[in-house]
């Protein structure tokens, strides 16, 4: 198992898929990482060699990924948080950001259902 950027990549993917196991680096990076390193997009993990990893840790080692990257997303989040942004108060009370409705959906920003129960009606 080759390790990149302190993540382990998987042994029997493709070096595309394989290289987007890395926080940062999605299909299109990871073919520009291959190119520039000089490996073929089909060749598995498990067929690189010692000069292929070298290389590949070489380009990787040009863009921002892993820790640097999840903490420049959690500054840039803070930041809007403090400005008081209608982005950042979305992101303060844990709801969606980008427009969606919130009546039926948004479960996965909103947590679990809180039921409230009704309210008992008067007896005459």
């Amino acid at each position: 198992m080759a390790r990149i950027a302190g993540v382990d990549i998987p042994k029997n993917k493709r070096g595309v898929i394989a290289l987007t196991y890395i926080f940062g680096i999605g299909k299109s990076r990871a073919k520009d990482i291959l190119k520039q390193a000089g490996v073929s997009e089909d060749k598995k993990v498990n067929e690189w060699n010692d000069k292929d990893i070298a290389n590949i840790r070489e380009a990787v080692g040009t863009f921002k990924i892993e820790g640097e990257l999840r903490s420049e997303v959690q500054l840039s989040i803070k930041r809007l948080m403090d400005i008081g942004c209608y982005r950042g108060i979305r992101h303060r009370i844990g709801l969606p950001l980008r427009g969606q409705r919130t009546k039926n959906n948004s479960r996965t920003r909103k947590g679990k259902r809180k039921t409230v129960a009704n309210k008992k009606k008067a007896t005459k």
